[in-house]
């Protein structure tokens, strides 16, 4: 069974430990490369979506006038 992850919108030190303990459960059976392989996709993925904000906040910022 996968975990879920649950994190609040104010963002504490109590979500730092869901994560923590998410990632443990995710590749505790793992291997080397196979951790490696997660957390690049992981990577990759964080990145796209900050791009994807990025973009979004300048469209509007276009749309706005500023």
């Amino acid at each position: 069974m996968k975990p879920t992850l649950k994190i609040s919108q104010d963002f504490t030190l109590e979500d730092i430990r869901k994560i923590r303990d998410y990632n443990y459960e995710m590749t505790k059976n793992m291997t080397s490369t196979e951790r490696i392989d997660y957390y690049n996709q992981s990577a990759e993925a964080g990145f796209k979506r900050i791009e994807e904000l990025k973009n979004e906040k300048k469209r509007k910022s276009v749309a706005n006038g500023i």
